[in-house]
């Protein structure tokens, strides 16, 4: 088996962490698991400290502040490159991603450079409800007709990457800040002509606690889209 890491990133996920570190181990054994916590208020690092001493192959990162999903997500890429890491599977830590799907990423991820896990094709389905339901979904259509990327969903951050096949990319290379950060990996991706190839998911709304997300991001998205087009990123 390929050296996988599964990495996730925590902001007061206390009720939440630890049955996801449990079903990501009892559905496969053979991977690392990192978290990067920011400091949670509610301790989420304590527990995490305390799954550590269950699971050898799970690794902890502790920052000292909140500071940011999109730098988590660079932290994580970067512990994947520096440790050697074939595969590269990253998701939210709230519960709104099945960790049943892990095998089927890894399946796919032998004929991509990244696959994606979309509630947008077919199979595919949002467990969102109201506006926000209205907001991700329209909001995944904008994104496609104005990038023309063959692409349904560009938002979710279930996904796989191939590093092997990946040499010549870093998250690095993402300068948007925020949620839009997961649009722009799909958009550099496309780019540099990677093969991105999408599987239907399940997004289930989250047990505990409130959607972290700001509303300023949804003017950032739009912002950046508008940037996108005009070219103003090369």
């Amino acid at each position: 088996m390929k050296k996988t890491l599964i990495a996730t990133a925590t902001y007061n996920e206390y009720k939440s962490i630890d049955k996801l570190i449990n079903l990501i181990f009892k559905k496969i054994t053979k991977v690392d698991v990192l978290v990067i916590d920011d400091n949670s208020p509610d301790k989420t690092w304590l527990k995490l400290l305390n799954l550590k001493k269950k699971y050898r192959n799970l690794k902890v990162i502790i920052r000292k502040k909140k500071d940011g999903l999109d730098s988590a997500h660079k932290k994580m890429y970067s512990f994947a490159k520096k440790n050697n890491y074939d595969y590269l599977i990253t998701m939210d830590a709230d519960l709104s991603h099945d960790p049943k799907l892990i095998p089927v990423f890894l399946k796919n991820i032998k004929y991509y450079d990244c696959v994606i896990g979309s509630r947008y094709t077919k199979g595919g389905r949002n467990g969102l409800k109201g506006f926000r339901f209205l907001l991700s979904k329209y909001g995944n259509i904008l994104i496609k007709n104005i990038l023309k990327i063959n692409l349904n969903e560009f938002t979710t951050s279930y996904r796989c990457f191939n590093l092997k096949k990946l040499k010549k990319f870093h998250f690095n290379q993402v300068t948007v800040k925020g949620y839009s950060f997961f649009m722009f990996v799909m958009y550099l991706l496309n780019k540099f002509s990677f093969s991105i190839k999408e599987i239907p998911i399940y997004f289930y709304e989250r047990e505990h606690g409130k959607s972290k997300i700001p509303k300023i991001e949804t003017f950032r998205t739009l912002l950046t889209l508008l940037l996108i087009k005009i070219g103003y990123y090369k």
